[in-house]
């Protein structure tokens, strides 16, 4: 009784594993056709004490080729060393006709 209580449980295991590779998978590229453009930050939460990576909140209006402008805002983790500011521009990549998915492109800056 005991090993067939075992093998349902690392059965259960293994399954949701499965499906939180599968699930990583899927939301963690943009799609081949994404557009580039541009986020001009508007608001930026305070920068922590602690260095290292931190969480940070920004807010701003980005504009890319079929997006005029829209107010968006994320939170991602991000080196405290280069903290954001209010009118930084960063370079950002989204699905067309989706710019509240947004993410930053990396450019090799360290964030």
């Amino acid at each position: 009784m005991f090993e067939l209580a075992m093998l349902a449980i690392m059965v259960a295991a293994l399954a949701g594993m499965l499906v939180l590779v599968f699930r990583g998978r899927r939301g963690g590229s943009m799609p081949t056709d994404a557009e580039i453009g541009s986020l001009y930050l508007t608001g930026v939460s305070p920068r922590p004490e602690a260095m290292g990576e931190q969480f940070v909140t920004v807010t701003g209006n980005l504009s890319g080729p079929s997006e005029p402008g829209k107010v968006v805002y994320g939170r991602m983790v991000w080196d405290a060393a280069y903290w954001p500011s209010v009118g930084d521009t960063l370079t950002v990549a989204y699905p067309p006709g989706k710019p509240d998915r947004w993410r930053i492109v990396e450019l090799g800056t360290g964030q």
